[in-house]
């Protein structure tokens, strides 16, 4: 069962979720699972603590066509949340993730995008100005990040300064375009490289990356491959503006093609299917066609009040092609708000909605009660996790609206989901193949379209048969009386668990908040600085560690400062979460489908236990070796030297190498050809250790010159010891190859 939940904002909690509801949104929906949307709430500028700007949704401002058939287009919008096959960075040589548009990629992109950066430059050294590199996207939506080094300038450079940086922008822009050409990318997205902390003047940059893009297409007519569509796509609207100017600039006027020319493109013969419409992260189309044939995730119904699916031209040729089984179903269903979830037995669907709007003639909220149906359908399919609905005309017939209120209505819900929308999602509206009218009357609606920020995407007709309902929309739905936060979870327990989650946190009743999370134990260097720079900021914080609970104490002198900075600790333990839960899943999935042998030979038993006693050492740590093959048997038999399992790089020394995890150890040891993958699961003696450096053939001598380490680490995953005794076999993992 879904569930929804409504929770009011009043006061010191409206304050609070203006300053932090990007942090509210995350960390709802990695604890309960749900959805959130904020209605009646005008965010602020989270400057405490430093957390980001709630994401915008993409904004296409104008596009252009190249000669070769590339589409140029010009967005307002988030490169971290941004629909295209790579995202481009603006990075600097060493790929290192300090601060900007760098920064925020690879925190939304989680730990793997320095990880992979790290092991790029480690293994090929600092890319030049100019030069470009496909990675992975980590946790992002894309396909891979392409990260590309622009020109650096001085913070006031000088008109030469910028004439010298030119050239070098534009091979920045044409190492992005190889790499596009080399994987045979749909489209990418390119924001304004170097224009931010490497100082290039904005208008300059936006007109050398315009012209970059349109001298390369222009100029490679023996080209294989070419991208359906180069998105420049950048946040500031400033930014934005200028890419726009330098596009218009260097292209013909009657090329450019904006969102209300695409809109009233629609106005075609009445058979042909509309051209689709892209609103916030709703891609709409209008067309033709009977709705039980339709091969979205979703297709919605419009029922009788009696749940009886006999009732109605639309309910009927569902009921028809999907079989009695969905009548039985709709019969013993409990409706959930505004509608009923079945199988779609018969039809070529994932799941059906139906809705249960009453007679307009006999109720007066059957306005209000359309509108909200729509939107539980909307939010429905995307808690769902669907891509794609398809709804009919609702309304239309029996139940008395007239063809241009129901365009109305159901126009204007979609376009207020499309505000607070947080994935893609196409939506059709299908309309009978004979029924001109109401096509007509649906495409009016959208033809009337206009691109306004603070206006729907959809206007709404200014007929009298619909200045009621448009009344009743305009008080009720654009900006709700109330602010609220509109919870969407996958059960009703997890929104009501989220409700009082919300209910602790957001009261702001004490100057002092505690946090029992074990997480805590794996906060890094990079949140801890976050934590030191709240401590900067005047909030005092605490951790502790009391009955086996990791802890941590926020305390500051309002109860604001005190909330703010507890939800920034609960979004920093979340990405922990996170992180950590897609690490475990990696390994299981590693060491799934495995053989395990568990090694006996008590002759290594009783030197490892003579070595422990030796070292006085009384812990022993659990970790992994990656092995080749033909090794296997010599471990079992005289356990571990260094000669049998080298790492592709010895960095911490000439030593015998384990990591804490096998993830870990496939990074260690890249190069083996063997069918399947072998782990020596050990008990190694780490003692005391130092850290680790390259050419080390003993652990380096302590304090004392005469008493050496016990062994040597390189960072916290990896531990190199010298003596083969001082590690125990337990376990050998025989893993297919994924």
């Amino acid at each position: 069962m879904d569930g929804k939940l409504d929770f009011p904002l009043h006061g010191s909690s409206l304050q609070l979720v203006k300053h932090s509801g990007v942090a509210l949104d995350y960390i709802l929906k990695v604890k309960f699972g749900c959805v959130a949307s904020f209605d009646g709430v005008d965010f602020e500028n989270e400057t405490s603590f430093s957390l980001k700007n709630k994401p915008i949704a993409p904004e296409k401002r104008c596009e252009f066509n190249i000669s070769s058939g590339v589409t140029l287009s010009v967005w307002k919008g988030d490169l971290t949340a941004f629909p295209a096959d790579a995202v481009v960075n603006a990075a600097n040589a060493c790929l290192q993730h300090h601060g900007g548009l760098a920064r925020a990629l690879s925190d939304a992109g989680g730990p793997r995008i320095h990880q992979e950066s790290s092991a790029y430059i480690k293994k090929h050294g600092p890319l030049t100005t100019g030069e470009a590199v496909a990675l992975g996207a980590g946790l992002l939506q894309n396909k891979m990040i392409i990260h590309a080094v622009g020109p650096e300038l001085s913070i006031k450079p000088t008109q030469k300064e910028v004439e010298q940086a030119g050239p070098l922008l534009k091979m920045a822009i044409r190492s992005i375009l190889d790499i596009v050409q080399k994987h045979r990318l749909v489209n990418v997205a390119i924001p304004a490289i170097s224009s931010g902390l490497f100082h290039y003047p904005v208008r300059e940059c936006a007109e050398t990356i315009v012209s970059a893009v349109k001298n390369y297409y222009e100029s490679s007519s023996g080209q294989k491959h070419f991208p359906k569509e180069v998105c420049l796509v950048n946040h500031e609207d400033p930014t934005v503006k200028e890419i726009e100017r330098a596009c218009r600039q260097m292209f013909s006027p009657h090329q450019t093609r904006s969102y209300s020319q695409a809109t009233a493109s629609m106005n075609k013969g009445p058979d042909m299917p509309s051209f689709p419409v892209q609103t916030g992260k709703i891609r709409l189309t209008l067309k033709k066609g009977n709705i039980e044939e339709q091969k979205t995730d979703v297709i919605v119904n419009t029922a009788s009040q009696d749940r009886s699916l006999r009732i109605g031209q639309i309910s009927k040729a569902i009921f028809r092609k999907a079989g009695p089984e969905m009548q039985k179903e709709v019969s013993e269903a409990v409706k959930t708000n505004y509608i009923i979830c079945t199988k779609p037995y018969g039809l070529q669907c994932k799941q059906v909605f139906h809705t249960f709007c009453p007679d307009k003639r006999s109720h007066k909220a059957s306005a209000q009660i359309l509108h909200a149906s729509v939107l539980d359908c909307l939010w429905t399919a995307v808690t769902n996790k669907h891509k794609s609905i398809a709804f009919p005309a609702i309304g239309t017939g029996a139940l008395g609206f007239s063809k241009r209120e129901c365009a109305m209505i159901m126009l204007d819900a979609v376009a207020g989901f499309s505000h607070e929308c947080p994935c893609d999602l196409d939506v059709h509206f299908v309309i009978y193949p004979s029924d001109y009218e109401t096509f007509q009357a649906f495409q009016e609606q959208i033809t009337l379209s206009q691109e306004s920020p603070s206006h729907h995407n959809f206007s709404l007709g200014q007929t009298s048969a619909a200045a009621e309902a448009e009344a009743w929309i305009g008080s009720h739905t654009s900006r709700a009386p109330t602010p609220l936060i509109v919870l969407h979870g996958p059960t009703e327990e997890s929104t009501r668990e989220a409700a009082k989650w919300l209910s602790n946190h957001l009261s702001l009743s004490s100057r002092s908040v505690e946090i029992c999370n074990n997480f805590i134990q794996h906060f890094s260097e990079k949140n801890h600085l976050q934590l030191s720079k709240m401590v900067e900021a005047g909030v005092w914080i605490e951790e502790f560690f009391v009955l086996g609970h990791a802890c941590i104490r926020v305390d500051s002198e309002s109860e604001e400062d005190t909330a703010i900075a507890a939800l920034r600790v609960e979004e920093m333990l979340c990405k922990i979460q996170e992180q950590f839960i897609d690490e475990e899943k990696y390994e299981l999935q590693l060491l799934s489908n495995k053989e395990v042998e568990k090694i006996k030979n008590p002759a290594l038993n009783e030197l490892f236990e003579q070595k422990t006693k030796q070292l006085q050492c009384s812990r022993i740590e659990k970790m992994f070796q990656r092995i080749p093959a033909q090794f296997c048997e010599v471990i079992l038999n005289i356990g571990f030297h260094a000669e049998l399992a080298p790492p592709e790089d010895p960095a911490y020394g000439e030593g015998i190498y384990f990591t804490n995890t096998p993830k870990t150890a496939m990074k260690i040891w890249r190069r083996h050809d063997d069918e399947y993958l072998y782990f020596v699961e050990a008990g190694v003696l780490i003692g005391k250790s130092a850290p680790g450096a390259r050419g080390l053939i003993l652990p380096p001598v302590g304090q004392n010159p005469n008493i050496r380490y016990d062994s040597v680490h390189g960072g916290t995953d990896v531990a190199v010891i010298f003596s083969g005794y001082q590690a125990l076999p337990r376990f050998i993992y025989t893993c297919r190859k994924e």
